[in-house]
């Protein structure tokens, strides 16, 4: 609308100043004219430059985001964009079997980690310019303002069971646990240490059941286990 009024006063200007007779009517009908065509220039100006008539409306949606890795080892990676590292990418998965690894957006989005307890999920609250009334949106709504892209805040909340790595530690994991020599080390330690916990126990209940000994030896496993990738994950994380 506020286009209209601009190409109005423009046109009436032109009008009144050819086809008018009358010169004192004609600079007076004229320069009304000029000066709706201005005031009209003013305000498309400050709606495209400081977004007149227009606020600020931040929407939030959820949705449930999934680890990559196995159940033994569930992981959301995150990788630095650009060299100060300040803004990082987190990538998931929208599915438990999804083929492709998704990521959140790289522009004018920041992130944030909370572990929680729970299902994993992101939070994300978009920012877009609206129109304050309807008349606004009358007067403003040829300029292809509304409903514009601000910026996006997205909240990751991710069970404390899932590991939050950047993609170069997942890297450096992945190949110590590829390794022959690390594998047969930990294999040895972990015999070791069910055997210890088995002795310790048998000597505490020298009558302990066969069932009873299978349930501690699972249990130790875990044990160890749960130790082997903490540990693991210390060294990475240096």
């Amino acid at each position: 609308m506020i286009v209209i009024t601009l190409v109005i006063g423009v046109v009436l200007a032109f009008v009144f100043f050819i086809y008018i007779s009358s010169k004192p009517v004609s600079y007076t009908l004229t320069a009304l004219s000029l000066l709706l065509a201005v005031v009209s220039m003013v305000f498309i100006i400050k709606n495209d430059h400081d977004h007149y008539g227009m606020k600020q409306v931040t929407t939030e949606t959820s949705q449930q985001i999934y680890p990559i890795g196995s159940k033994q080892m569930q992981m959301i990676l995150y990788q630095p964009i650009g060299t100060a590292n300040k803004h990082q990418v987190y990538i998931y998965q929208k599915s438990a079997n999804a083929k492709k690894k998704s990521h959140t957006q790289t522009t004018d989005t920041t992130n944030k980690v909370v572990m929680a307890s729970g299902t994993t999920h992101m939070v994300t609250q978009t920012t877009r310019w609206e129109y304050k009334s309807d008349a606004a949106k009358l007067w403003f709504g040829i300029s292809g303002e509304g409903h514009k892209f601000v910026k996006r805040h997205n909240i990751l909340y991710v069970n404390k069971s899932v590991q939050v790595l950047s993609a170069q530690q997942a890297k450096a994991l992945k190949k110590m646990m590829a390794s022959k020599s690390y594998q047969a080390k930990l294999k040895a330690q972990g015999k070791a240490f069910v055997t210890k916990q088995v002795m310790a126990a048998m000597k505490k209940n020298p009558t302990m059941s066969a069932a009873d000994r299978a349930k501690l030896v699972k249990q130790a496993t875990a044990e160890f286990q749960a130790q082997a990738i903490k540990n693991v994950l210390a060294q990475i994380k240096k």
